[in-house]
């Protein structure tokens, strides 16, 4: 079992050389009810399981997710293909339509690193850059979108904790953390206060050494599942410097959860009402100082939008070899799909946004890493962009599989099902536009 300690990157190279030990190059993705394809993802030739070859020619297109990274990079995104291709894949259509939390399977992406990717490495995590970070979500997310949406999640809650957090805190919450020994919600969202965040009404009024919560948050990625809760709440008067970050751990008197929500995607994460009732929470689990929340809730979304765009990516990226597949094995009027030259148009646009949307995600990653003053312009462009071009790529995927995209049988209807939801969440796609132009206007 590989750990993760405090040498940088020693998981992932760790992961990679067993990788290269097994010769196994390609990611092998369970397709449909009736056949398995070989998706050589990263320009490898592989001989299938039903006999279907698939060489560099096949994804040498302009949409290889490998161009333009360095070495490590491309180390990094192998070991996630393969984990997203042995681990994932193959039971992503389980997952959703039994809405089971995979808990076992995230543990095994934590051991490769993967629960605490931007963590540092002195609680245990990996220590990688937000380009890397990107990389790594795109590759996962090709195996299932949903799980690896919450990993996200879980990875921007442990980076809260690591960035704005005391020593402390840090070594409390994090190590246990970046191994998915306990899982992470991140607690914003209220019934009332959706876009419009710093309206947020659940109040922490201190007494003593504790804090006493009460209000509700809505539409929580792992709620009743995770452990730990990063829970924005007031602290003071009204607006965003009255917000407040305090953990939440699961079990504390007066915390309760929702029904379970019945959901079109995302089936593999389950998604609750927070709720707190008079709930007593130490003084000592504020993270950050009073009023500094909004703030800290700002500062983790920048990242949460690049990571779920990156999602997207990889939902994408998937649909667009599955239709490529389709198109040739598929005949109507004595031909395969393929030769139609309208279909080909359409393969060819969404190759393209979906190599238009990575680089966006890609500048924007850097950006947000060297802390640079259109970050956060950057961020939402790339957000908005990546995730309305990369649901069209998925929409289209099923259009063109004809009445078997519609069944869940086929996987592009899952793909199109959890993507649908990055263009409202973490900031819905609007809210992304009004960042855009204030940055646009300012003075």
């Amino acid at each position: 079992m590989l750990q993760c300690g405090s040498r940088r990157l020693s998981c992932l190279r760790a992961a990679f050389r067993a990788l290269a030990q097994t010769d196994r190059r390609s990611v092998s993705l369970c397709i449909d009810r009736s056949y398995c394809v070989a998706v050589n993802i990263l320009g490898t030739p592989y001989v299938g399981p039903a006999g279907l070859r698939l060489t560099e020619r096949h994804l040498d297109a302009g949409i290889k997710a490998s161009l333009g990274l360095n070495e490590e990079q491309k180390e990094f995104q192998k070991v996630a293909f393969d984990f997203a291709a042995r681990e994932m894949a193959p039971k992503m259509a389980e997952w959703d339509q039994k809405e089971l939390f995979p808990v076992d399977a995230m543990r095994k992406a934590a051991q490769l690193g993967f629960g605490g990717i931007y963590v540092q490495t002195d609680v245990g995590g990996s220590g990688l850059s937000r380009l890397d970070t990107s990389v790594i979500f795109e590759a996962l997310a090709t195996g299932c979108t949903s799980t690896t949406a919450y990993i996200s999640i879980h990875n921007m809650c442990a980076w809260i904790i690591d960035s704005f957090g005391n020593e402390e805190q840090r070594h409390k919450f994090c190590p246990p953390l970046c191994t998915m020994e306990k899982f992470a919600s991140y607690c914003l969202t209220e019934p009332g206060s959706g876009s419009d965040a710093a309206s947020l009404l659940t109040s922490a009024k201190r007494q003593g050494d504790h804090y006493i919560l009460n209000g509700s948050k809505a539409f929580i990625s792992g709620g009743g599942e995770s452990d730990i809760y990063v829970v924005m709440c007031r602290t003071g008067g009204s607006g965003p410097k009255g917000i407040s970050c305090i953990v939440v751990e699961k079990g504390t008197p007066g915390l309760s959860f929702g029904k379970k929500e019945k959901k079109v995607g995302w089936n593999s994460q389950p998604t609750r009402a927070v709720i707190f009732e008079d709930c007593a929470v130490p003084v000592d689990n504020r993270i950050g100082s009073e009023g500094q929340g909004f703030l800290i809730a700002m500062k983790g979304l920048n990242g949460g939008r690049i990571n779920v765009a990156s999602c997207s990516l990889g939902a994408a990226h998937a649909s667009v070899v599955l239709t490529q597949e389709h198109l040739k094995v598929r005949k109507q009027f004595g031909a395969p799909l393929a030769r139609n030259q309208h279909l080909q148009f359409q393969l060819a646009d969404m190759a393209t946004r979906l190599v238009a949307s990575r680089l966006m995600i890609r500048t924007a990653a850097v950006a947000l890493q060297e802390g640079r003053d259109d970050a956060v312009a950057l961020c939402s462009m790339a957000k908005l962009f990546a995730t309305d071009e990369c649901f069209t790529i998925c929409n289209q995927a099923l259009q063109m599989h004809g009445g078997y995209g519609y069944l869940k049988d086929y996987a592009v209807q899952q793909y199109m099902r959890d993507a649908r939801v990055h263009q409202i969440l973490e900031g819905s796609n609007e809210v992304m536009r009004m960042l855009i132009s204030r940055s646009l206007l300012q003075d």
